[in-house]
């Protein structure tokens, strides 16, 4: 399908009329009419209810808008990746979670920028599920994750292992804060603790439990890499007899991927991980 076609869709949807998406296309009316016209033709359908008034979309013309959004947003995307900026040869597309972003996506960025000086880096910071399903579709070369999907094409490595840690302020031990560290951790925690989930506070951000932790006190379940600085200065102390839960970090790339930056890119990140053994939010 032509996109000129799906931009010119939006563009009527928008300005409610054929004469008002003329003018913002700096087309003429006569255009706009010939390409909803032809659109309309390609998909078999009416989209447009015309009226003295304007336009406004038919049942089967709304059910459209998302995928011409989709068809204008995927093309912009290709164009602006097809080219690279001045003094770059290649490009490199990564991805972490949410979670993972400080430090490990943060060093790793740091390290393509001393190490790759020629290579254009476009990160993605995201869920778990939004950033595999980009990854299979060509749109990354690479994620950090807690959770992979066994893809086909797609090589799996534990990055490293890491551990969530029942820690408290000291003297100061409530309320209790429930850190939402995914599917894999509620189920771990469900199963090893028999009372039911009762936190008088919520989070799904780790950075954010422990910043309100730190300053009102309370205790929750954190990342050992994050807490072991507060642990060793008092700041927080652990909570006798509470279990611990896994919580391992994975590498995720296509071995099909054809550039020869990746393997360096990857080889780096690698390195950096076994020399921070200490993380920061």
């Amino acid at each position: 399908m032509d996109i000129e076609l799906a931009r010119t869709f939006l563009e009527v949807m928008s300005a409610g009329s054929f004469c008002g998406a003329a003018e913002r296309l700096h087309i003429s009316q006569t255009t706009v009419t010939a390409r909803v016209q032809s659109l309309e033709e390609t998909v078999d359908c009416q989209l447009f209810i015309r009226n003295r008034s304007g336009a406004r979309l038919t049942v089967e013309g709304e059910r459209f808008v998302a995928y011409a959004r989709n068809l204008v947003q995927s093309w912009e995307c290709a164009k602006a990746e097809m080219k690279l900026p001045r003094g770059r040869e290649s490009r490199l597309r990564i991805g972490a979670e949410t979670s993972l972003w400080n430090p490990v996506l943060t060093n790793w960025v740091n390290w393509l920028q001393t190490n790759s000086p020629s290579v254009a880096v476009h990160t993605d910071v995201a869920d778990a599920a939004s950033l595999l399903a980009k990854l299979e579709k060509g749109f990354l070369d690479a994620v950090i994750v807690h959770r992979p999907n066994y893809l086909s094409g797609v090589m799996i490595e534990q990055l490293l292992e890491e551990k969530l840690v029942h820690v408290q302020v000291p003297n100061n031990a409530k309320p209790n804060l429930f850190v939402d560290w995914g599917a894999e951790f509620r189920a771990q925690y469900d199963a090893a603790l028999p009372q039911p989930r009762q936190a008088a506070f919520t989070f799904n951000l780790g950075p954010l439990a422990l910043r309100v932790m730190l300053s009102g006190g309370g205790n929750g379940y954190f990342r050992t890499r994050v807490v072991e600085p507060y642990l060793r200065s008092g700041e927080l102390e652990r909570v006798a007899d509470s279990p611990e839960f896994t919580h391992p970090v994975y590498l995720v790339y296509r071995t099909s991927n054809a550039r020869s930056e990746l393997p360096i890119a990857l080889e780096g990140l690698r390195n950096i991980v076994r020399d921070h053994s200490e993380w920061q939010v």
